[in-house]
């Protein structure tokens, strides 16, 4: 059976709830899930995790560098084919630094903890501290 793979590469699916936010290649991958810090490449074990709000950083095959904010979801790794899903998924370049300020103020007003580590990842992809 062919792979669609190139040598030494994985398949990404990066998805959120309304689209696919990126599909490719890669070499590596990184995410953060409820076991802690995780990096994933080719010939990784099969692996099912949950996600936690966090950036999830891709090293494209082409070497381009994707960064995304990821919210709570789940990772899937299987036969170097890696499927992340969350509710929302935004990659580094269209996350809006003002509204994201105002997201994180009316989080931390609100008392909403998820929110706010939603917010914080988001802060993060971008490299910024909140």
């Amino acid at each position: 059976m062919a792979s669609s793979n190139s040598e030494g590469s994985l398949q990404i699916e990066l998805v959120a709830a309304d689209r696919v936010v990126w599909s490719g290649q890669a070499r590596e991958v990184s995410a953060r899930t409820v076991e802690g810090d995780l990096g994933v490449l080719r010939g990784h074990a099969p692996l099912l995790s949950l996600l936690v709000p966090g950036v999830v950083v891709i090293h494209a095959a082409d070497g381009e560098l994707v960064r995304a904010a990821v919210a709570e979801g789940f990772l899937s790794v299987a036969n170097d084919h890696i499927s992340i899903l969350s509710e929302e998924i935004l990659l580094e370049d269209e996350i809006d630094e003002a509204a994201l300020q105002h997201e994180i103020d009316t989080a931390r007003a609100a008392d909403d903890h998820d929110a706010v580590l939603r917010a914080e990842a988001k802060f993060r992809t971008v490299g910024k501290a909140s």
